[in-house]
């Protein structure tokens, strides 16, 4: 107990020491106090004081509720003691003897500046008060507490301090899009778990073809949720002080609807099943039943999410009148029309509509309708017009980008080079829109098109969820060290390093083959090496052609052995979120098997070459290069189905088989004007289809029959 508390003491002193304005030297001036005192908690509250001695923690803690708590505080309870059961194996139970108490939840005491979702914590030596206004402000307030808890040896304590701490931002919105993946229930109902637990209080889920629609059983895909499902999940999201808001794709991206012959009339191009014609009646008659079924799936939900992103089709129709109408009053009055009308449908079901375009635009004539609520941020002027007229205002988080399979969270590129990074990107909107004060709403989006599994946009929404609270605290490079440490754990190992190599990694797996084809123009084609013709002929072009290629994959050989190597150290040590790394393993290993591909085409042309040079002198040494040819093939093709199937099983322990049939009924599978990477295919194989296309089992087959004929040829004596 002595040596605790001399080692204790030296721990207050050194942090008195580096508080600001007092006397000493930190040699971190820019970090924040808890992070300068082992605290990663995400986000950052808005202020901390130092204060008083340590809570411990230790036998059975006895939580104080108020009397005649309401059914959400006691759920709050309730979720603490879990919580407290489950990370620190500390037993607590509820009392109703204050006296007794040391943890009190409380929503007697009027706190002004916290409103709804504030909240106040009073951390002494003898107990811990959680204050707050609303429900919601007492649930944050454990959330933090949770993060708040620190492990000295085998003793459990929280600083003794005191926190008032409420959001810059309202609306606080992870965008979920399951247009090409449909997760298992258990896996959302952990992923709102976790939102929640960083202040996330609005799930926005593009279900696409995941919901199983009863007045149109077309459109939801083999094993879509079903209406009873949906509603189990709001329910149960709702309890955690989230909201999930339907978003129901209109005018663009409505393939999912349109790729069907029962709705074929409804395009604006009869060849293009991207876009609603918004002229048509019948648009309207089945968007009314979508959007009456999607509020009806999410009970106690305020809004509704209308879509309206990326028309491409939009002012093209000529038969349908809208390239008329366009050409006579904008594209932006066509897209209102639909807007208005479906706004209106979304009011009558006492909504609020949500668009990603259309808002208030004071140089245009046509108007929103009232409510509608939009994003800002693209110019002062428009946002102030808006702001005048009533129209709430939410915040885009930046879009990464379609990066295959990984997010380009610390390096990103772009046809001229190196760019801003997509955290770079995010901090410096999001502050600013915190710091500004305009905002309602912010919403982070997870625009799917590449593939990215769910997990690995974590980061993206966490970042999110910390900078839409507190847009002054913390820099960005301490939240990135506070991240991989309260996400995954202290036990942690050089996870930025992992991060930083997969996301170089997957550009240069994006550049390979023909993978980046139709959205980067030219792009050059791989093709395979020369085969051997009649007496040995031989075209050695490959490795001369493909140097640049060979040397990259050289090196991204080595940097994937690092990322397996430290997924396999981070399991080791039991990280929290452990399935990120069976992902991230899996990544590598495809990455690492593209380069072996190159590698292995290299080789090949090497094996030919030498069996060609070898023709006229040794019949039976060119016949054994051959022999070698084929067995490099063969490998090969053999790491890609084994690498393949460790994703397939490793995906699928969240998610259902991508684009499963069942017995009844079967998978329609559609391309669309956006050509995503990830709906290349209708399952997962969409990943190695380039590996396929390449034509390694042709060219085996080919080589393996040339092998016999040659045999015959020259060694059949």
């Amino acid at each position: 107990m002595k040596d605790y508390m001399i080692k204790r003491l030296l721990l207050l002193v050194i942090a008195f020491l580096l508080l600001p304005g007092t006397r000493g030297y930190s040699s971190e001036p820019d970090k924040s106090l808890l992070w300068k005192s082992g605290i990663s908690i995400i986000p950052y509250p808005q202020s901390v004081v130092f204060r008083g001695t340590d809570f411990i923690l230790s036998g059975t803690i006895k939580i104080h509720l108020d009397k005649g708590a309401s059914p959400e505080d006691i759920f709050t309870a309730n979720e603490l003691i879990r919580q407290l059961r489950d990370q620190w194996r500390i037993i607590c139970v509820i009392t109703e003897n204050s006296k007794e108490s040391s943890i009190y939840l409380t929503r007697k005491k009027f706190l002004r500046q916290l409103g709804e979702q504030g909240y106040q914590l009073d951390i002494s030596s003898g107990r811990v008060i959680v204050s707050a206004n609303k429900s919601t402000g007492l649930f944050y307030g454990i959330q933090s507490l949770l993060q708040l808890i620190q492990k000295e040896d085998s003793r459990l304590y929280i600083r003794g301090m005191i926190i008032n701490d409420w959001p810059d931002i309202s609306i606080r919105a992870v965008h979920y899009d399951t247009k090409h993946f449909q997760e298992k229930k258990d896996y959302v109902f952990n992923f709102i778990r976790v939102l929640a637990s960083y202040k996330i209080n609005m799930l926005i889920w593009e279900w696409e073809d995941k919901f199983a629609y009863k007045s149109h059983p077309e459109i939801g895909a083999p094993g879509a949720f079903t209406m009873e499902e949906m509603q189990e999940f709001t329910h149960y999201a709702h309890s955690y002080h989230i909201q999930i808001v339907p978003l129901v794709q209109g005018l663009g991206h409505v393939s999912y609807i349109l790729k069907h012959p029962e709705n074929k009339s409804l395009r604006e191009i009869e060849s293009n099943n991207w876009g609603f014609c918004p002229l048509r009646k019948g648009t309207y008659d089945l968007m009314s039943d979508l959007i009456k079924e999607a509020a009806e799936a999410t009970p106690g939900s305020e809004y509704v999410h209308i879509g309206c992103d990326e028309t491409y089709v939009l002012g093209k129709g000529v038969a349908c009148g809208c390239k008329e109408k366009a050409e006579k009053e904008g594209k932006f009055a066509l897209m209102e029309v639909y807007i208005n009308r479906v706004a209106e449908i979304v009011k009558k079901l006492h909504r609020q509509p949500i668009a990603w375009d259309g808002g208030y635009n004071p140089g245009e004539k046509a108007k929103p309708v009232q409510g509608l609520f939009t994003p800002g941020g693209f110019d002062d002027r428009s946002d102030k017009a808006a702001l005048e007229k009533g129209y709430s205002l939410y915040v885009y988080d930046p879009n990464p980008g379609i990066e295959h399979l990984f997010l380009p969270y610390f390096y990103r590129e772009d046809e001229k080079g190196q760019v801003k990074s997509s955290l770079e990107a995010s901090y410096s909107v999001l502050t600013d829109a915190a710091r500004s004060g305009k905002y309602k709403g912010m919403i982070s989006t997870s625009w799917n098109c590449s593939g990215v599994h769910n997990q690995i946009w974590m980061l993206r929404y966490i970042t999110a969820a910390e900078y839409s609270w507190n847009g002054k605290q913390p820099g960005l490079e301490e939240f990135e060290d506070s991240y991989f440490q309260n996400y995954y754990g202290h036990q942690e190992k050089d996870i930025k390093e992992l991060f930083v190599l997969l996301n170089k990694a997957s550009y240069y797996y994006m550049s390979t083959f023909e993978r980046k084809v139709w959205h980067w123009g030219e792009i050059g084609k791989t093709h395979m090496p020369d085969l051997p013709r009649d007496d040995m002929e031989f075209d050695p072009f490959w490795n001369t052609e493909y140097a640049d290629m060979i040397n990259r994959s050289k090196d991204i050989l080595a940097h994937m052995e690092r990322v397996i190597a430290l997924c396999e150290e981070n399991l080791r040590n039991e990280v929290k979120n452990s399935y990120d790394f069976e992902l991230f393993r899996g990544i590598a290993k495809l990455f690492r098997h593209t380069a072996n591909t190159y590698l292995a085409l290299s080789a090949l042309e090497t094996s030919i070459g030498k069996a060609a040079a070898s023709h006229f002198d040794d019949n039976q040494a060119t016949y054994r290069e051959l022999n070698h040819a084929v067995k490099i093939i063969q490998d090969n093709l053999a790491e890609r189905y084994q690498v393949f199937d460790e994703i397939k099983t490793t995906w699928e322990k969240s998610q259902f088989p991508k684009g499963m049939s069942t017995p009844e009924k079967k998978y329609v599978h559609a391309r669309d004007e956006q050509r995503n990477f990830a709906n290349r295919r209708p399952d997962l194989s969409f990943m190695i289809c380039d590996e396929e296309k390449l034509g390694l089992e042709e060219y085996l087959a080919k080589l393996q029959k040339y092998l016999i004929s040659y045999k015959t040829k020259y060694l059949s004596e």
